[in-house]
């Protein structure tokens, strides 16, 4: 499961002075922006300027096990360490013929070095990356190949645990299948509770199939796992996104702009792989403002200073104990608590049950909050609040901005699809491509699967 939907769009650089960024697919009248960041709502409602002036994430390393992470990528210049290529394909690390690695590089440490226009941010862009490549069948279980699932997670884990890396992202992760080996195991167990015990925070990708089959994920159920949902910029679920009480932490995870290979460079994907991202870099800005504390004490933060946390932790099924809200862990972050005491209930209760409630899935139009109350549109006049009424209202621009030139699909499986460049007068094309994989690495107009 890579867990994203892609669209490229096209670079303002390419486009007239003063035009800036075309949404591609537009036939007339296109909706355009000054900036590739100027459509990073999720940057906007995070407060993200605001953050830098205290923390970049300098110092914090987190290591993507992904498909690789190409360290060409102009915003991703001088930010990709050598790490490990477990995969059977040319290249190495940081070579990635996918693209999704990258992407969620470029989620975490976008530096915006690709210029003024062109330039996408990460929410951390001071945070240096750790490649690690995993094999190209591990999501497909192809035994056949010599792959195990189970076995190559644990792999990359143990080499992440042993590394500098502070913070682990895998925006990956396997339902059980019943079929031969599985990847639900105690050699998977054991190999997150050694990160676990090394200092490590390992935040993975809940799952696509939340209006599906919404079957528990791993390593993001592995107890020790931080399991990541995504919320759209109405801070609601999104559809996609799987529920149930294996969720731990939800963030923003739907149309997010970002840096990207093949193509235009720009993309603008959806999925809780996006928001595995945005979790991990949340993680990186917390602990590079306080490098003396545990990976206990940094999640026990983050999770504090979610809403409804004040008081008591509250848990529910779509979004677990609430949503990432770095700005506040950085300016109020209170008692971090135990050093080395783990937070979350898993590891010492791992023998509780990972399945979904058999009730109703939650509805994504009016979910319940951590705090017992629901997640609604009307916007609120406190501080606590400031965040959630920027989100609703940045959601509300970008329609009217957008809305009368893209009509954007609602992604509910798991294939990542692209949008193709339509020319100003011509014919319109239809807005997804039939689904394909990358091609070879820099080949203009590529497509991604899942």
């Amino acid at each position: 499961m890579r867990a994203s939907s892609r669209r490229n769009m096209r670079p303002a650089s390419v486009l007239s002075a003063g035009l800036g960024l075309l949404l591609v697919g537009v036939a007339a009248a296109p909706a355009h922006a000054e900036s590739v960041r100027d459509l990073q709502w999720h940057l906007d409602a995070m407060h993200a300027e605001e953050m830098w002036k205290v923390s970049t994430g300098r110092g914090i390393t987190v290591a993507v096990i992904d498909t690789g992470v190409d360290d060409s990528l102009p915003d991703l210049k001088g930010q990709v360490l050598k790490g490990k290529d477990y995969s059977d394909q040319p290249g190495d690390e940081r070579t990635d013929h996918e693209g999704h690695g990258t992407g969620m590089a470029a989620l975490i440490a976008g530096t915006g070095k690709h210029g003024s226009k062109s330039g996408a941010y990460g929410l951390a862009p001071g945070v240096e990356i750790l490649p690690i490549r995993m094999p190209e069948k591990i999501e497909g279980l192809d035994f056949t190949s010599g792959h195990n699932a189970a076995r190559d997670f644990s792999k990359a884990i143990r080499f992440a645990a042993d590394s500098d890396a502070k913070v682990i992202n895998i925006s990956m992760g396997q339902a059980e299948s019943g079929t031969k080996g599985g990847v639900d195991t105690s050699e998977l167990d054991a190999a997150v509770k050694y990160a676990v015990d090394k200092g490590k925070l390992i935040f993975a990708a809940a799952g696509n199939e939340g209006d599906g089959a919404n079957r528990p994920r791993f390593p993001a159920s592995t107890p020790g796992v931080v399991a990541v949902g995504s919320i759209n910029e109405k801070v609601k679920r999104s559809s996609f996104s799987e529920w149930g009480p294996e969720i731990d932490v939800t963030a923003p995870g739907e149309d997010l702009v970002h840096a990207c290979i093949g193509g235009t460079g720009v993309c603008r994907t959806s999925g809780t792989s996006d928001a595995t991202a945005i979790a991990s870099a949340s993680a990186a800005l917390v602990w590079s403002k306080h490098p003396t504390w545990t990976n206990n004490q940094v999640l026990r933060v983050l999770i504090n200073t979610m809403k409804g946390n004040e008081e008591e932790w509250t848990h529910n099924e779509s979004f677990g104990y609430g949503i990432v809200r770095p700005r506040v862990a950085l300016q109020n972050p209170g008692d971090p608590g135990p050093a080395d005491e783990y937070p979350l209930p898993d590891l010492a209760a791992a023998a509780a049950s990972k399945s979904p409630s058999p009730e109703a899935s939650p509805s994504g139009d009016a979910a319940e909050n951590p705090a017992g109350g629901t997640y609604q549109a009307a916007a609120s006049t406190s501080e606590d609040d400031s965040s959630t009424s920027l989100w609703i209202a940045l959601g509300v621009a970008a329609a009217v901005v957008v809305g009368a030139a893209i009509t954007f699909a609602v992604l509910r499986t798991r294939r990542r699809r692209v949008e193709q460049p339509t020319a100003p007068g011509s014919p319109a094309t239809p807005a997804y491509a039939p689904p394909q994989q990358y091609p070879p690495h820099g080949t203009p107009g590529s497509g991604q699967r899942d």
